[in-house]
């Protein structure tokens, strides 16, 4: 069974920092395409950031997050992460880890299969 847990969302004040993990299990993520997706209240779910696979080194960001949000992957926790530098008011909403078999363009969210249960950042002006 495939089961994703996010976790290190939190409270955070303009231009601080936090790291968001993905834990899975069930599978080996080294194959999979991952994305980390976020949805503020009244908005669509949006892609954040996405990787193809830990074989591709090929790794997309939405515009809004380019040079401050960086994806990565422990293979051997079996864990990806979203770091987020440089936070603003507006990077505020559920994030969200979600995978599939493979994917492009992974920064869509129509083309994954499993999610995690999302983590609120709260990011305060």
């Amino acid at each position: 069974e495939v089961q994703l847990v996010e976790s290190g969302g939190g409270l955070v004040q303009a231009g601080g920092s936090l790291r968001l993990s993905c834990a899975a299990s069930g599978f080996p993520l080294y194959h999979y395409t991952i994305g980390w997706f976020r949805q503020a209240p009244g908005k669509e779910r949006e892609g954040v950031s996405c990787s193809l696979s830990s074989s591709e080194a090929s790794t997309s960001y939405a515009d809004s997050v380019k040079g401050r949000f960086t994806i990565s992957r422990d293979n051997a926790k079996n864990t990806a992460y979203l770091q987020m530098n440089s936070l603003k008011p507006e990077d505020t909403a559920v994030y969200y880890c979600a995978v599939v078999g493979y994917f492009d363009p992974c920064l869509n969210p129509a083309g994954y299969d499993d999610w995690g249960q999302g983590t609120q950042v709260t990011v305060s002006s």
